[in-house]
């Protein structure tokens, strides 16, 4: 079987995570009591707007201080500016993004209500003559994609020929074949991160352990998320598994989650954390983002997450479920001692916002 196997990056990496996707605006409605009914209208307590799809995965990314670039199509409409600056003001580098002429940005519009959401898009596939990415990566530390049947990805290939670590996550499969062989450069990649009802299609398994354990037969690392039930990952090379709960919150959209836990993951690996850390700072990070609307404005960076652990290290530690946390998550003692005191600047959720930036209470 063919195992990808990644070597160094030479020094001067252009940057630390390169990735690949399509940038969609979100615009999510929350506080609802339930889904819309046909016919009436449903107020929203809550509002946001902001870049999702792939925009999730970079700006959680850049906002755990890890070199971003994304290589994306940005709609050449106001959706379109607002998406680019929002992603800039980030500190994602957009060197390698482009504005193709009258086209319009994919639109998506989630309703989050009962813990889930629904989500309604409108969009066109980007112009052929401005297809991405290139077909030579730049060089980096690691990189992000989503694998799709009968999407080629070639540039996957040579990622990983140059050393990146390649991680990627799947869509449904409107083919209904659900079959690993029709995702171009899976064979490449380090590590391959589907949620659980994609893992079980493709596995033809009946829980996440064993789906994760079928893939590393493919995959040097398979992780298999399950929302609420945490995830489980193993390690072909080693035979490591691990399976770590979900961090519980009051969840508010879980819009974008999925992007955020890999970023988690893409971060805790370059860091050469143990697979287990690696599960539960992604799990951690997820988890801090269902807690606020919108996936990218609501990923967590170093200053959420130091505020989180010294919150928890401040409860009674006679709580038997927050000295279970204090002890899964310790590693952590270390990497918040650095954390920023304040909340660094950041995008409003909201387009063309003139004046302070509204309060939180105003956003939620």
């Amino acid at each position: 079987m063919v195992r990808a196997e990644a070597t160094v990056p030479p020094a001067g990496a252009a940057c630390d995570v390169y990735v690949v996707g399509t940038v969609f605006q979100d615009i999510v409605f929350t506080g609802l009591d339930g889904a819309p009914a046909k016919g009436a209208e449903s107020w929203a307590r809550g509002m946001g707007c902001s870049p999702g799809g792939v925009a999730n995965t970079a700006t959680a990314l850049a906002r755990l201080g890890l070199r971003t670039m994304l290589c994306a199509a940005f709609g050449d409409d106001e959706y379109g500016d607002h998406c680019w600056a929002d992603l800039a003001a980030e500190g994602v580098d957009l060197s390698l993004a482009r504005r193709p002429a009258g086209w319009h940005s994919p639109v998506t519009v989630s309703f989050a209500y009962e813990g889930d959401r629904t989500m309604v898009t409108h969009g066109h596939e980007v112009p052929a003559e401005e297809q991405l990415p290139p077909p030579v990566p730049p060089c980096s530390r690691a990189c992000v994609t989503g694998l799709a049947p009968g999407q080629e990805a070639g540039w996957v290939r040579r990622a990983a020929a140059q050393g990146s670590l390649v991680f990627a996550d799947a869509g449904w499969d409107a083919t209904g074949r659900w079959a690993l062989s029709d995702l171009d450069g899976l064979d490449h990649c380090h590590a391959f991160v589907p949620n659980a009802a994609e893992a079980l299609r493709y596995t033809r398994t009946d829980d996440a352990r064993a789906a994760a354990r079928a893939l590393a037969e493919v995959v040097p690392v398979a992780v298999v998320t399950a929302g609420e039930q945490g995830a489980v990952a193993c390690d072909g090379r080693t035979g490591d598994e691990a399976a770590v709960p979900a961090v519980p919150v009051d969840a508010l959209d879980p819009t974008g989650a999925g992007d955020v836990f890999l970023s988690g993951l893409v971060f805790a690996t370059l860091a050469d954390w143990p697979l287990a850390d690696c599960l539960a700072f992604a799990n951690l990070c997820a988890a801090l983002s269902v807690a606020e609307f919108g996936g990218a404005h609501s990923a967590p960076g170093w200053h959420e997450i130091s505020r989180w652990w010294s919150d928890l290290c401040g409860a009674d530690p006679r709580c038997r479920h927050d000295a279970e946390l204090l002890d899964r998550y310790d590693f952590l003692t270390a990497s918040t001692k650095t954390a920023p005191r304040t909340p660094p600047r950041r995008a409003v959720p909201t387009i063309g916002f003139r004046g302070a930036a509204p309060s939180p209470a105003g956003r939620r």
